[in-house]
């Protein structure tokens, strides 16, 4: 079964567009783990336990384990993942972007040692940085895009004089990642949930394929702004959120009211999609 596959089914199965994003930080957790670096295992995999049911993807940021010398444990969480909840797709936010042999090794990491479904990449190096991770048929790859972040404007919000209509850099992204560069239909695009304008308009450029949309919760974004958007019946999209699930109580009772707040998302998302096919 291939990524999108996956995706499909885990939405439908959970009944859910929620993807919890996985960002360990020890400073941040309960007070009994609070600090201790080698508790983000068993912090991540009861979050994990407490949502797998709720979700239509888990996305862990391989940054936060690996300024932690984490890295054994993201691969001990994989295989919990594996176990625990095997219909839903793992995407790897590692946000690699390299040429040639170096891509290839980046590409070797997501998939083969860490044994994601998906990985996000920044396109900025061109299609050869692209390329290696589509040999890996069945994965998923999806693009920066329109960032949530305010420097996005830095590149993303420019124009383009040399190409034809003058597109924005972001628009250009999304028009590569809909036709030449999407040779095996694995590509996605990550649109941040702070810009609903613009996800409308990657929607329109790239009416087929995915969108990670973060964002949602911590960040600001309006859940139902987003879902109208971006959501469509044939074209998935996977509407992050982390710190504000992840974080929701600092107590003993952490993974219970992760849970909970998984669950009002949910709901918050469905609600908006129901309102999305009525209009």
């Amino acid at each position: 079964m291939n990524f999108l596959d996956m995706l499909r089914n885990a939405e439908r199965q959970n009944g859910s567009l929620l993807c919890v994003g996985l960002d360990p930080e020890p400073a941040k957790f309960p007070a009994a783990m609070r600090g201790d670096a080698s508790k983000i295992f068993d912090f991540c995999a009861a979050i994990v336990d407490a949502t797998a049911d709720l979700v239509s993807a888990f996305k862990p940021q391989i940054a936060y384990f690996a300024a932690n010398r984490a890295e054994a444990q993201l691969e001990q969480l994989m295989a919990h993942m594996r176990r625990a909840a095997p219909a839903v797709p793992i995407i790897l936010d590692a946000k690699r972007g390299d040429i040639g042999s170096t891509a290839e090794q980046y590409a070797k990491e997501a998939f083969e040692r860490y044994g994601a479904d998906a990985v996000t990449l920044s396109p900025f190096m061109g299609f050869d940085s692209i390329e290696p991770y589509l040999k890996y048929h069945g994965k998923g790859a999806f693009l920066l895009c329109r960032t949530s972040n305010p420097g996005g404007d830095d590149f993303q919000n420019q124009r383009l004089a040399s190409l034809a209509g003058q597109p924005l850099l972001y628009e250009h992204i999304a028009q590569l990642a809909q036709g030449p560069w999407n040779l095996n239909g694995q590509l996605g695009l990550v649109v941040g949930a702070t810009y609903p304008a613009e996800i409308e308009r990657v929607r329109a450029l790239a009416p087929t394929l995915p969108l990670l949309i973060p964002g949602v919760g911590a960040q600001g974004g309006d859940a139902l702004a987003t879902v109208k958007a971006g959501w469509r019946a044939d074209a998935p999209i996977i509407v992050n959120s982390s710190r504000a699930i992840l974080y929701a109580s600092s107590g003993a009772d952490f993974a219970q009211v992760a849970r909970q707040e998984a669950l009002k998302t949910r709901a918050l998302l469905q609600a908006a999609r129901s309102d999305s096919d009525i209009a």
